[in-house]
């Protein structure tokens, strides 16, 4: 008997991943929302995952505000909450089946050994692959790197287009276990994604060139890749990423519709004056029925396209 094969798409299944290193910010609202309205326009669950994998960067307290600041905004997600710091054994798995491939190696290079290298990348310097073949010197503490290639890694972003990036000139082989013992975010959010089933990703493009890594890792690792959308950045006046490093100024809920109204507007969406004094339930109404990714400006492209 010829067994029947399902051949129906995975239903829509997006994700918002605050870290919580702070309250929740203009710039993760935008994410947000744009996740949010694209994933429920299309029928889809939108999940939360409290990306805490770095505890030493972790607010006390916050990763409640955040999600307190999510249901006062009437943004409600799809089954329970993730939290990385509860998946280690999950990320050591897939450690353990990259090791199996011999595609994962031992480092101990201080990021001053590195930086003295002088091989610029895009978000620091190049790892020049020094430990590639054994050990440049013996201590107590190592990283884990994964080996990689110069093939060009590529992506058809759903707002940029095609996107490509050569791993190996571009980051050199990246971290996945810190020497501290931290998993890197690169390891656990592809971990994470594949468990939860997640079809589509959209994100600030501030992780645009994040996204050749975490594709090369679903390879390894024998991972579906979600599709992928990076929405615009919002920056300061000094044209700095929002964060808590730049000092970003937490969501104001006293106010929920204005704080949503200037999260779509900046997405490209313009709302009518009526909804600006609406409830809740109706700016959602309004902005799901309206909602089309052919109004979002596009971002600057960050530089992804590159050898």
């Amino acid at each position: 008997m010829t067994q029947d094969i399902d051949t129906t798409p995975p239903r829509y299944r997006g994700r918002f991943a605050p870290s919580p290193t702070g309250p929740l910010h203009f710039g993760s609202l935008v994410a947000a929302v744009g996740s949010y309205l694209e994933a429920k326009s299309c029928r889809g669950e939108w999940l939360v995952r409290i990306e805490n994998i770095d505890s030493p960067r972790e607010v006390t307290g916050a990763a409640k505000e955040i999600l307190d600041t999510l249901e006062a905004l009437g943004m409600e997600w799809d089954g329970e909450v993730v939290y990385q710091d509860q998946r280690h054994e999950a990320y050591q798995t897939a450690l353990a089946m990259l090791e199996q491939q011999g595609m994962i190696y031992p480092c101990t290079c201080s990021r001053k050994e590195i930086a003295d290298s002088g091989i610029i990348g895009r978000e620091s310097v190049v790892y020049p692959g020094t430990c590639r073949t054994g050990l440049s010197n013996y201590r107590n503490s190592v990283s884990l790197r994964v080996l990689t290639h110069n093939d060009p890694i590529e992506f058809n972003d759903s707002l940029l287009g095609p996107i490509w990036q050569q791993l190996t000139s571009t980051t050199g082989d990246f971290v996945l276990r810190r020497a501290d013992g931290i998993y890197t975010y690169q390891l656990a959010v592809v971990v994470d994604d594949a468990a939860q089933g997640i079809t589509h990703v959209v994100r600030g493009s501030d992780l645009l060139d994040s996204t050749p890594r975490q594709i090369y890792l679903q390879h390894l690792l024998g991972y579906s890749t979600p599709t992928y959308m990076h929405l615009p950045l919002v920056t300061n006046t000094q044209g700095e990423k929002l964060s808590k490093q730049t000092r970003a100024a937490a969501i104001d809920i006293s106010n929920p519709v204005a704080q949503l109204i200037s999260a779509l507007e900046f997405l490209g969406h313009n709302p009518p004056a009526e909804i600006v004094e609406s409830s809740l339930a109706s700016f959602w109404k309004w902005s799901l029925a309206n909602w089309t990714i052919q109004r979002i400006p596009l971002p600057p492209l960050c530089s992804a396209n590159e050898e």
